[in-house]
């Protein structure tokens, strides 16, 4: 106990005195001195356009020192040797514009968040090649600012010195190494990766790859997607999707697909109107293979040992190899069977045939990992339009998929939107060269279609299938193409068909602009998020996403449409839609608050958000992955030596599991 008090004592003793009123002038008031603007010192930002800068800068490093010691500072040292000469020097510049601020007349200027954006965009990828998670630093909601707020363009200095680069290789960008050279041969598995993350570099202002999942044997199923800003969904801006190699012994879709990503990028680059409108306008998702097991089957035409034949329903001999998946499981049949709902249902009053949830017995039958990734991913997007890629016959066909008749024999069975179908398939099959032609039609369809389309019940009854899953759970309105009467024609025919269809897959894109879209919100201005968008005389309602916005394809003609939403009161409006028009009307709706009523059915639909609600499908499929993932956690990149210095704590957080 002494020996505490006398260490008081001296701590005591030795502090400094405090200054007593009562004798002011004795004591000199402490001013601290506010930050001034000071040379730029640093060596790795003497390119920067500005002289001077401020400590503390605007991650708290003190001075010129600390920044200097810090693991940002050695990260931009070595960032050019770490990524290959990629993206250099867009992030050492951007990283000195955090570490060594601008300063004019005394006060720090913060870097633009535009321009932070439009880099990661960019250079992303390039940190995902050496397992390096994009650093903290460059955080642009955290560090950066908009122009509204007077930032600054830290890449200003490059900006004229890259307008002449481009103009000058703009000849040499889309010659020889341009998306658009196709090679109308197959691309394997590994090719068609490669082509789409080539694709992604020559166009990464408008392009972005993305995976959605695994298949069966581990093959990534890869999405390439375009918009005038990748990544992120735009309020009003529809959100289209195509899908190919479903069946994977079917394969001229994949081709097509491939071919459809190169030539946007390249038409955008060389300025090509159209193209541009339809990617500053739409959000456009590629998924050129579904099922690329059955791909790398079908092109070794020989059985797998592994496949499961215990499905006595399932003939497997050369002419379907591959077309199932590496569990033999057909794709177009493993869907959640939504449809044999809404036919037991369609005697009830008031029955719906939207977001239809799916029966919890679902999950506890043989789920493909190819259905359940692409089940998620268009739940996790508001998909307006969808087209799914078949061969074997030429012809568009639209949903129902099943047959309403107690035999299953097929029959015509149309969907509430059956005028809407009609509407998009045919633009597809009027803008191919001989689809919507009757000499051209081959395969079973040819009896029951009509210039190029066909009620895909009424042709060859289905469950289970993918579009009728599209209409029945989310806003998503899909047909099924079929490209042309061989499976896997000859490489010398590539060519020709991607003339044939070229056209086809612009417009149908295209069509996503038809109809109305709008923005639902309450008295206060709040977005209202799941809001019901209801058409008079057509059963069938689409909700709004995330922001309030929809999207609701309708043919030209009068309609009574109304929005409504628990807690709120039904508004209606009156709208009549032209022949000719090719942008959507707008609509919006504002809604007044009302009483809250209790609505079994709207109780019912709040549960639509749970997916797997017995995480069964992780149960029986992940088990692995949690191991492999466990082992990779305790591996370090090849980098990681650079930033793990002996006394100095560990840049955790330039790893991507962190």
């Amino acid at each position: 106990m002494l020996l505490i008090l006398l260490q008081l004592l001296v701590f005591a003793s030795c502090a400094p005195p405090r200054c007593d009123p009562k004798f002011r002038g004795q004591c000199k008031p402490i001013i601290e001195e506010k930050p001034k603007c000071t040379d730029l010192m640093l060596s790795y930002c003497d390119d920067m356009p500005y002289a001077q800068t401020m400590f503390p800068n605007i991650l708290g490093h003190k001075t010129r020192e600390d920044a200097e010691a810090g693991a940002e500072y050695l990260l931009m040292s070595v960032a050019e040797s770490l990524l290959g000469g990629d993206c250099n020097p867009e992030i050492r510049m951007l990283g000195c514009s955090v570490l060594a601020p601008r300063c004019e007349k005394e006060k720090v200027l913060k870097p633009c968040r535009s321009t932070c954006e439009a880099v990661r965009r960019r250079c992303s990828r390039t940190f995902d090649k050496i397992q390096m998670a994009w650093p903290y630093f460059l955080d642009c909601d955290r560090f950066f600012v908009s122009d509204q707020e007077g930032c600054y363009d830290p890449l200003e200095g490059l900006r004229g010195q890259e307008e002449e680069e481009a103009a000058d290789g703009l000849d040499i960008l889309l010659t020889a190494d341009s998306p658009d050279t196709l090679q109308f041969t197959y691309h394997s598995n590994t090719d068609l990766i490669s082509v789409l993350k080539k694709t992604e570099e020559q166009c990464s202002g408008i392009a972005r790859t993305y995976s959605i999942g695994r298949s069966m044997e581990g093959r990534e199923l890869l999405v390439i997607e375009f918009s005038n800003n990748p990544g992120e969904h735009e309020l009003l801006e529809p959100e289209v999707k195509y899908i190919g190699n479903m069946h994977g012994n079917e394969v001229l879709g994949r081709q097509l697909l491939i071919y459809l990503a190169q030539h946007l990028c390249s038409e955008y680059l060389l300025g090509n109107e159209r193209i541009q409108t339809l990617i500053n306008t739409t959000r456009i998702h590629i998924l050129p293979s579904m099922n690329p097991d059955g791909y790398e089957l079908a092109v070794s035409g020989v059985s797998d040992n592994n496949y499961d034949f215990e499905q006595e329903d399932q003939r497997y001999d050369s002419w379907n190899i591959g077309r199932n998946n590496a569990q033999n499981i057909d794709l177009n049949r493993n869907f959640p069977d939504l449809t044999s709902i809404v036919y037991r249902r369609r005697r009830q009053k008031g029955y719906r045939t939207d977001h239809i949830l799916i029966p919890d017995y679902y999950w506890f039958g043989k789920v493909a990992p190819e259905t359940y990734a692409v089940m998620k991913w268009v739940r996790s997007i508001p998909f307006v339009l969808s087209a799914n890629f078949h061969g074997g016959d030429l012809v568009v066909s639209y949903p129902y998929d099943l047959s309403k008749h107690p035999l299953g024999h097929e029959m015509f069975c149309p969907t509430p939107d059956d005028k809407v179908f009609k509407f998009i398939a045919a633009t597809y099959a009027n803008a191919h060269e001989t689809m919507s032609n009757e000499n051209a039609r081959c395969g079973s369809s040819r009896t029951q279609s009509q210039k190029g389309i066909v009620n895909a019940a009424q042709w060859s009854s289905l469950a289970g299938g993918m579009q009728d899953f599209n209409y029945l759970h989310t806003n998503c309105f899909e047909v099924t193409v079929n490209v042309g009467c061989d499976r896997f024609p000859p490489e010398e025919e590539l060519a020709f068909a991607w003339h044939e269809n070229q056209e086809s897959l612009l417009s149908f894109m295209e069509t996503a602009h038809r109809g109305i879209k709008g923005i639902v919100k309450d008295e206060k201005g709040n977005a209202i998020k799941g809001a019901r968008i209801s058409v008079r005389g057509i059963q069938h309602d689409i909700t709004t996403a995330e922001n309030g916005d929809y999207w609701r394809l309708l043919t030209p003609g009068i309609h009574i449409v109304s929005a409504s939403a628990q807690g709120y009161t039904r508004a209606t409006k009156q709208i009549q839609l032209p022949s000719r028009m090719k942008t959507a009307g707008r609509v919006d709706f504002v809604l007044p608050k009302a009483p809250v009523n209790f609505d079994p059915q709207e109780e019912d639909f709040s549960s639509y958000d749970k997916f797997d609600p017995y995480n069964q499908y992780q149960h029986y499929t992940q088990m692995a992955d949690l191991s492999q993932n466990q082992e990779e956690r305790a591996e370090k990149p090849w980098w990681w030596n650079y930033f793990a210095l002996p006394g100095v704590p560990s840049p955790t957080w330039l790893l991507k599991q962190y």
